[in-house]
């Protein structure tokens, strides 16, 4: 049997990415990583990417900036590296630019997002110093599916992380990072495995065949 193809979009260190080639290295995630795409040329998930034989673009987003809908034209872009390379499941890990429909509706229920808050609470930018702002003494991370409201899609799964006295954005933020290492592949698997259900916002883990 074929195996899944996965694309991930990143923007920056591309922890999440790494985790997601050690999960397919151990046996963990049974599916292939063709692709990482990047909208910053410097972006060391790209050099991730390269270190494991796995194709890494640069898309400048400057190159569509005289477009009448930019945005919409890069992911255009983007769709087009993504079919080339037949691209089944997109993730984004650490990807700093809002999914538009071009991409939502290309694939449905097909890209998965990583975000450092037990959502819906704190979505959005530095969810991490929101929390801390709040003063809520449990937060965490999500991992759910994309549509086109931000950090609104149903959620696939969830960590919770305790906040502790004198916790800094830079400390809360290490921790739930190890937690999303966790999760990620996780939900990931579970996709490939055809064990995911969406009912309304719910998404149903179904029992492995």
């Amino acid at each position: 049997m074929d195996k899944v193809r996965i694309g991930v979009l990143a923007s920056g260190r591309g922890s999440n990415l790494q985790a997601i080639i050690d999960a397919i290295n151990a046996g963990t995630i049974t599916a292939q990583l063709a692709v990482v795409i990047s909208n910053k040329v410097n972006a060391y998930a790209l050099e991730r990417a390269r270190r494991h034989g796995i194709a890494d673009i640069f898309l400048d987003p400057a190159s569509v900036a005289d477009q009448p809908n930019p945005r919409e034209a890069y992911d255009r872009k983007i769709f087009e590296v993504l079919k080339s390379y037949q691209v089944e499941l997109v993730l984004l890990a650490g990807y700093m630019r809002i999914v538009t429909p071009i991409l939502i509706q290309a694939y449905p229920w097909r890209i998965m997002n990583i975000h450092p808050s037990l959502l819906p609470a704190f979505p959005g930018l530095q969810a991490q110093k929101q929390a801390l702002d709040w003063g809520v003494k449990i937060t965490g991370c999500t991992v759910h599916f994309v549509t086109e409201g931000v950090d609104e899609g149903p959620i696939i799964v969830q960590a919770a992380v305790p906040v502790v006295e004198g916790d800094t954005v830079e400390t809360l933020s290490e921790r739930i990072l190890a937690h999303e290492h966790q999760i990620y592949p996780l939900a990931v698997q579970w996709y490939v495995e055809g064990r995911l259900r969406i009912e309304g916002r719910c998404v149903r883990i179904t029992q492995k065949p």
